[in-house]
């Protein structure tokens, strides 16, 4: 089973979303690594003069490297960015339908995009698909019958498996309005917060996190205790999406885990010793909800 990081889905400072991407390079024992801004076109600028660099360093890492496009494709400016991204040389991986009009060769699927049934698989795998990483709302029932579909069709299937969860995707900006501001003069507010702004309940649980443009879960996926379960399933990847703290600890667990080097339990008691201020959940695997977890 490979491991694949996600793209980095938060607005964080350049210098330190480059040094996030030399550590994967140099330490973290992953197979893949998708590069790119998802949520927000405004954010591209502020590192795309680094993109090229930090895919260099990446494949020096042995890593395998994809492009990821916009999850919500709304502009002629972020169209025209589409299109030289498939013009690029690199695999790309959609998270908006909208991508495959410029979609000439094999690519990937990301998350966003609502992978639900047979027919969609197939669909995205006589399209180019290499592989589509589904949504992460999915139980193991659909898991277990999208994974074999997904290898008869000849296209890897893989499952979200650690890092909050994306929920949904607005035309407004949710971080902004949190400050009084508008989308369209919102001096990046989302900047301040590393890992999203959470969002409490009105008797103050936390209940969600704001990423800018973005809904996210407040806990953090988190399916190291489920491994087994998915190998058996069929599924070919994990998908880990980065967040603040040691990251590249987290890549450890999972490939120990993956490669039978610790157990279940081990591997959740090193991820809990890493992230002691995040709740993990794994209710969308189980179909069932965060409360009756708790």
């Amino acid at each position: 089973m490979r491991l694949t990081i996600g793209p980095h889905l938060f607005n964080w400072p350049v210098d330190r979303w480059t040094d996030f991407y030399a550590r994967i390079a140099d330490e973290a024992p992953v197979d893949k690594v998708v590069v790119g801004e998802v949520v927000c076109s405004k954010r591209a600028p502020f590192y795309e003069d680094r993109i090229a660099s930090v895919v260099e360093r990446l494949q020096r890492g042995g890593k395998d490297v994809v492009l990821a496009s916009l999850g919500l494709l709304t502009t002629v400016r972020e169209r025209k960015a589409a299109a030289e991204m498939f013009a690029s040389g690199l695999p790309v991986e959609i998270n908006d339908f909208t991508a495959l009009a410029w979609a000439r060769s094999a690519f990937d699927v990301g998350p966003l995009v609502n992978v639900y049934n047979e027919g969609t698989l197939e669909l995205l795998a006589r399209k180019g698909a290499r592989s589509v990483c589904l949504p992460p709302e999915l139980p193991m029932s659909a898991i277990e019958t999208l994974a074999p579909a997904g290898k008869a069709f000849g296209v890897d299937v893989e499952v979200w498996s650690y890092g909050r969860t994306p929920l949904a995707m607005s035309g407004r900006c949710y971080h902004a309005r949190a400050h009084g501001l508008t989308k369209d003069s919102c001096q990046f507010v989302c900047a301040n917060d590393y890992d999203g702004l959470q969002v409490d309940t009105l008797d103050g649980q936390p209940f969600l996190a704001v990423n800018g443009v973005q809904t996210m879960s407040f806990n953090l996926t988190n399916l190291a205790g489920d491994i087994t379960a998915l190998g058996r399933a069929g599924v070919a990847s994990l998908r880990l999406s980065p967040q603040s703290g040691d990251f590249v600890s987290v890549c450890r667990v999972f490939r120990d885990r993956v490669d039978g080097a610790i157990d279940a339990g081990e591997a959740m008691a090193r991820l809990a010793a890493d992230n002691p201020a995040a709740p993990f959940s794994h209710g969308f695997l189980l179909g069932r909800s965060g409360a009756e977890l708790m």
